[in-house]
């Protein structure tokens, strides 16, 4: 059975491990902190950023480790699936990237649509200031 590590994220970003060394350097320190992880819930030190969490003796409950240690550390919470789609520290660490960029743009999306409505709040202030004083 094979895995399509290309496939979509609910972001909408590819899981491809090229796209994780293309991201620069913040990549490659969550590839390290997932490796990490990883060498700590698996016990060996022999873990690399290429590193099949199951041939390495995972199992689903430790990967419940491992999603929630991503969650505390990287403040996104990636799926079961997302972890069986993409079983290595960089196929997880696509993901992580991902969902932070979709974080982030929602963050900003937000905080845009906040200060348009105080804008407007102002505006509508003055106009009705305005009038009051004109009567």
């Amino acid at each position: 059975m094979s895995v399509d590590t290309t496939a979509p994220t609910a972001g909408g970003a590819a899981t491809d491990p090229a796209a994780v060394s293309a991201a620069g350097p913040a990549t490659e320190a969550v590839v390290e902190g997932v490796v990490a992880v990883f060498r700590r819930v698996l016990e060996s030190e022999e873990v690399t950023a290429d590193s099949d969490f199951f041939r390495f003796g995972g199992d689903s409950l430790i990967a419940t480790r491992v999603l929630s240690a991503i969650a505390r550390g990287h403040g996104v919470e990636l799926s079961f699936e997302d972890f069986l789609l993409a079983p290595t520290p960089e196929g997880l660490a696509a993901h992580i990237v991902a969902a932070q960029a979709v974080t982030a743009q929602a963050v900003a999306t937000r905080t845009m649509a906040t200060q348009s409505v105080a804008t407007q709040s102002v505006a509508t202030r003055s106009v009705a200031t305005r009038s009051a004083g004109a009567r």
